[in-house]
């Protein structure tokens, strides 16, 4: 068992950054909360939570919420608790699809994590270090995930960025 502080886990596809929370979250021994942001639009999609599920295993409280992270937050966080937020970028794609304003929503996200009372894990993907999207839509959905990303990662004491399965610490604080 260890302390659990906040931590932000960003890595690209594949990299291993879900397989990490999990495990930062599953090692802490509190009660193990899955905040989950997807919703099961396609075969595929459903797939992927189907395979997520089976993972995680048994001993996970799953919560389902595509838009209302801070509410989620506020209702299921709290001591004696872990919660594993996967993932931001799924949470900001359905902010911009429900047409709210992802820049109010990571500031109102970033003011809950500084007064969170438990320790929240949070998954998002580096979109940044690929090719220049080629539509406005695509670009405006990467710069958008960049400053999602930076304003998470300033608000909690411990950043890693997974790649190939391996973390590498950006930020890092010991628990108390």
């Amino acid at each position: 068992m260890s302390a659990l502080i906040s931590t932000f886990v960003l890595g690209g596809a594949r990299s291993g950054k879900s397989v990490f929370g999990e495990r930062l979250v599953a090692g802490s021994g509190l009660a193990r909360i899955y905040l989950a942001t997807a919703t099961a639009s396609d075969d595929e999609m459903s797939d992927r939570i189907a395979h997520h599920r089976a993972r995680r295993g048994d001993g996970w409280t799953t919560i389902e919420e595509p838009l209302g992270l801070v509410d989620a937050l506020t209702q299921h966080a709290g001591r004696g608790r872990a919660v594993l937020v996967d993932c931001l970028t799924l949470w900001l794609f359905n902010l911009m699809e429900a047409g709210r304003d992802p820049e109010v929503e990571a500031k109102r996200l970033a003011r809950y994590l500084g007064v969170a009372a438990g320790p929240i894990v949070l998954v998002s993907n580096e979109v940044g270090l690929g090719l220049v999207p080629e539509t406005p839509l695509g670009r405006a959905f990467r710069d958008a995930q960049g400053r999602l990303n930076q304003t998470v990662a300033a608000a909690v004491p411990n950043v890693a960025f997974i790649a190939a399965g391996l973390p590498l610490w950006l930020k890092r604080q010991t628990g108390e």
